[in-house]
């Protein structure tokens, strides 16, 4: 049985691809992606079908990171069910999340609740700034995703962390 995780924003071309692309690179370096799917998607339907933001997809390269294989898509009332994980950015977007979940199985959360010793409660929108946002995502990111490995870990894989 595999642990299932969904990265959520508003549009998913920036922040939820980086957040994938980051704790999928986490996986790898844990030994752990055979253990988890991953995916991400958006609470808007914008941009379905497109490929993450050019700003996201260079800061993700910077980092080793690759996002081409991602396109966006709309969060779907299945997707409540089917994963044990969705993690919002922010509090619009959760609140958006949690009107499709009402009453569903998956765990909604915001994402940066798995980086406790940081102050960042949401993880901001990149989208209208310049590259700083994106490597700030980037940082975010990283720092949650670690938490969410050790949570995973303690929670799925009966593994001591």
């Amino acid at each position: 049985m595999s642990v299932k995780v969904l990265f959520v924003c508003l549009g998913n071309i920036c922040r939820s691809p980086i957040s994938q692309g980051v704790f999928e690179d986490v996986l790898r370096r844990e030994g752990l992606e055979g253990e988890v799917e991953v995916d991400s998607a958006g609470t808007g339907s914008y941009h379905i079908g497109d490929v993450p933001d050019a700003r996201a997809t260079k800061s993700a390269a910077g980092r080793g990171i690759k996002l081409g294989s991602q396109r966006a898509r709309q969060l779907a009332l299945e997707d409540c069910d089917r994963f044990d994980y969705i993690l919002v950015m922010d509090r619009q977007n959760y609140e958006a999340a949690a009107a499709t979940c009402r009453g569903k199985r998956a765990e909604l959360r915001l994402f940066m609740e798995y980086a406790p010793d940081l102050p960042d409660t949401e993880v901001p929108d990149p989208y209208f700034g310049g590259d700083g946002g994106f490597e700030r995502a980037m940082d975010l990111a990283e720092a949650a995703s670690e938490g969410l490995v050790e949570d995973i870990r303690r929670q799925h894989l009966g593994q001591r962390v």
